[in-house]
């Protein structure tokens, strides 16, 4: 007797995008992922102090900074929108080169992601993200835990996350890319 095979659903930004309601989804390789539920409120508020302060920094250089929602579309080589596979909705961005940028978001790797932990999104930001950022070139990939008050720091190094550096989010630091910005950590992290 023969198994029957499992197909699971595959999804491309071109269904993605006809998609509607209120949920926010991911797709991952295909595999499409629920967002919900909402950011609790600390998750929120470091966001926000995060963005403000990266933003006040780059103010008048040649990077942008976005905040979820915001869609950061990977393709695989040169496929049309509508067949790409994976589309992440990443917490922070900073993308560095206007070319990636158009107004469905940004088409290819953002220079720096940062993943504010949630319960329900955890295993996928450490995991399945990570691994995304680095396959495509994300240069700088940061996980912010407000419950334990670290962050996880990538860096892309020959093409490859080398390691991870994790610090305490007390202080002031920041980014190899930005090494003028140092971020107040007391006022990230509440």
């Amino acid at each position: 007797m023969l198994e029957q095979e499992t197909i699971e659903p595959y999804f491309t930004y071109g269904d993605y995008v006809l998609w509607q309601g209120d949920e926010r989804w991911e797709l991952i390789d295909g595999k499409a992922f629920l967002m919900s539920p909402s950011p609790s409120r600390a998750h929120q508020s470091t966001l926000l102090a995060l963005a403000r302060q990266i933003a006040d920094h780059l103010e008048g250089q040649p990077c942008d900074v976005y905040v979820a929602p915001f869609d950061v579309r990977f393709p695989k080589e040169d496929e049309p929108d509508s067949g790409v596979d994976t589309v992440l909705q990443p917490d922070l961005v900073v993308v560095c080169d206007p070319s990636k940028l158009d107004k469905a978001g940004c088409r290819g790797a953002p220079d720096w992601v940062i993943e504010i932990l949630s319960p329900s999104t955890s295993i996928r930001d450490r995991k399945q993200k990570r691994d995304v950022y680095e396959r495509h070139g994300v240069r700088e990939y940061w996980v912010v835990d407000p419950e334990t008050r670290t962050v996880a720091i990538h860096r892309l190094v020959e093409g490859s996350f080398a390691g991870v550096e994790v610090r305490h989010a007390r202080g002031r630091f920041g980014p190899s890319l930005f090494p003028d910005l140092s971020i107040r950590w007391d006022r990230a992290i509440g």
